[in-house]
C-alpha cells in the first residue's frame, strides 16, 4: 500500500482500538455490536466532539475491513465484526460491501480551482502578494520560487502529491524554449499509485518556473551545504556516475565505501531516490529536485504543511474581500488540472476543431471521448473513477455546458481566443456547480 494510505489508515486503527479499551476490550475482541456502537459514537453521538462526515467514516471502515479480512484469514480471530451484504457491481457481478458503509457520502470532498482561482491561491498564499497585488511589506520570499513551482506542476500535469514530490532532475523533459505548450515526461512506476509507469505532460510555463528554480533557489541551497559539508554527514550517499539505456533507465553508482551498485529508474524507490546524488563541480549535488533550505531532499509529506500555510494566508489577506478566499490542497491541485482539461479537449473538440456530429464520432471512435483521455492523463485504470470522483460537479458536461456554446464554425474564426473561451467555460461552470471555486473579475486588481 501507498505510504500515505499506510499513515491514514493506522489513525483509524488507533481510533478504533481506543474505542475498544474504553470498553475493556482488545482489537481481537470485537464484536458487530462493538463496530455498530463505534460507527454511532464516531459520526452521530452528542457525547463525540470530533464526529465525522459520511467519506471520513468510510475511509475508516475500509481500513477496518481491510484489517479483519486479514485476521480472519491467518486466524487471530473467528469471525469478522464487520457485517457485509451483497450488491450488484459495476458489471453485473455480486459485490461484498459492509453494511455500515454510509450512502449519503460525497464522492469526493476535494474542491476545485479555476486556473485563475489558482493563480491568486499561489499570488497571495505562496508569493505574499496583498489585495493590491503587491508583494508585503512582511513577507519574507523564502522558499518562494520552489513552493511556486512545485504547485504549479501539480497544477499543469495532474501528478499526486508523492508522483510530483519525488522527481529527480534527470526526470524533467528538455528545456522549454522550443515553442511547444506542453512536455512530456516519464513517471517510474515505483512512485505511482498504481505501480505502473506512466507518461505525464508539463506545462511550458511550469517547466520554466522549475527551470528558474533549479538555476536560482536550488542552486543556492546546495552551495550552503556544500560550504557547510552537510552531504558529508548524511548516513546514506548513492553518487551516480553514469545513466544507461534510453526508454528504460538504469543508474550506476557507488556508496561511501566504494561500494558499486545498479538501479532501474523505474524501480527505484522514495526512499532510495532521497539518496541518489551527482557529481558537481564543486561537490556531490541532490538528484531530487525539492530542497530544503539547507540543501537535504524536502520529503513528500511536508508539502501539506506548506499548503497549510499558504491557505492560512489567503484567509488572512482575502477574507475581508471575498466571502469564500481560495483554498487549495496538493490533491485539490490534481483535481483541477482534471477539470480544465476535460473542458479544454471538449473545447478543442467540439469548437476549435468545428467537428460535425458525425466527425465527433469518428474522432472518439479513433481517439477516445475527452473522459478517457483525461482517464489517461490522472493514470486511473477505470474511467468511473475519474468521472464519478474527479470531474463529479461536471458529469454531465456535454448537455449542460457544450451544448449551449455557439456554433462551431464561429468559434473556429475565432480560435485565437481559445483559452479566453476556456476561462469563460470554466466560469460559467464554477457559477452552476457545487464545489468549483472562482470569483469574478471585479476581484482582481
Amino acid at each position: 500500500m501507498a505510504s500515505e494510505t499506510k499513515r491514514n489508515y493506522t489513525d483509524d486503527y488507533r481510533i478504533f482500538f481506543d474505542f475498544l479499551w474504553w470498553r475493556g476490550k482488545a482489537w481481537t475482541d470485537a464484536t458487530a455490536d462493538d463496530l455498530w456502537d463505534f460507527e454511532d459514537w464516531r459520526t452521530r453521538s452528542p457525547r463525540n466532539l470530533e464526529k465525522v462526515g459520511a467519506a471520513r467514516w468510510n475511509r475508516g471502515l475500509a481500513a477496518l475491513t481491510r484489517l479483519y479480512r486479514w485476521a480472519v484469514r491467518c486466524e487471530y480471530v473467528a469471525t469478522n465484526p464487520i457485517e457485509m451484504r451483497e450488491r450488484p457491481g459495476l458489471y453485473g457481478e455480486v459485490v461484498a460491501t459492509p453494511a455500515a458503509r454510509a450512502k449519503n457520502a460525497k464522492s469526493s470532498n476535494v474542491h476545485w480551482l479555476t486556473p485563475r482561482m489558482f493563480r491568486l491561491w499561489v499570488n497571495v498564499g505562496l508569493r505574499g502578494h496583498t489585495t493590491k497585488g503587491l508583494v508585503g511589506g512582511e513577507w519574507v520570499g523564502r522558499l518562494e520560487d520552489r513552493n511556486a513551482s512545485f504547485a504549479d506542476l501539480l497544477f499543469c500535469s495532474g501528478l499526486r502529491l508523492t508522483e510530483g514530490a519525488s522527481l529527480l532532475t534527470l526526470e524533467l523533459p528538455g528545456s522549454a524554449l522550443d515553442g511547444g505548450k506542453y512536455y512530456p515526461a516519464r513517471l517510474a512506476r515505483a512512485v505511482t499509485k498504481s505501480k505502473k509507469a506512466r507518461t505525464f505532460y508539463i506545462s511550458a510555463s511550469a517547466l520554466v518556473q522549475i527551470e528558474s528554480y533549479l538555476q536560482a533557489g536550488r542552486a543556492a541551497a546546495i552551495r550552503r551545504a556544500q560550504a557547510r559539508d552537510l552531504y558529508d554527514t548524511l548516513p546514506e550517499m548513492r553518487v551516480v556516475t553514469k545513466v544507461s539505456g534510453h526508454r528504460k533507465k538504469v543508474l550506476h553508482w557507488h556508496n561511501r565505501n566504494g561500494a558499486e551498485g545498479r538501479t532501474a529508474l523505474n524501480d527505484a524507490t522514495v526512499e532510495e531516490r532521497m539518496t541518489f546524488f551527482t557529481p558537481g563541480p564543486t561537490g556531490p549535488e541532490p538528484l531530487w529536485i525539492w530542497l530544503t533550505e539547507a540543501g537535504l531532499p524536502f520529503r513528500p509529506l511536508s508539502w501539506e504543511n506548506v499548503f497549510r500555510a499558504a491557505n492560512e494566508r489567503c484567509e488572512t489577506v482575502l477574507s475581508g474581500v471575498m466571502s469564500e478566499p481560495p483554498f487549495a490542497t496538493p490533491h485539490s491541485a490534481r483535481h483541477s488540472f482534471a477539470l480544465y482539461m476535460l473542458v479544454a479537449l471538449h473545447h478543442a473538440m467540439d469548437l476549435r476543431m468545428g467537428l460535425t456530429p458525425e466527425e465527433r464520432r469518428d474522432f472518439r471512435l479513433l481517439y477516445g471521448d475527452p473522459w478517457r483521455m483525461v482517464q489517461d492523463l490522472l493514470g486511473h485504470s477505470d474511467v468511473a473513477t475519474t468521472r464519478d470522483h474527479y470531474l463529479a460537479p461536471v458529469s454531465d458536461l456535454q448537455l449542460r455546458s457544450l451544448l449551449a456554446d455557439p456554433d462551431p464554425a464561429r468559434s473556429q474564426e475565432n480560435a485565437e481566443r481559445s483559452d479566453e473561451r476556456v476561462t469563460t467555460l470554466l466560469a460559467r461552470l464554477a457559477r452552476e456547480s457545487e464545489g468549483i471555486q472562482d470569483f469574478h473579475e471585479a476581484v482582481v486588481s
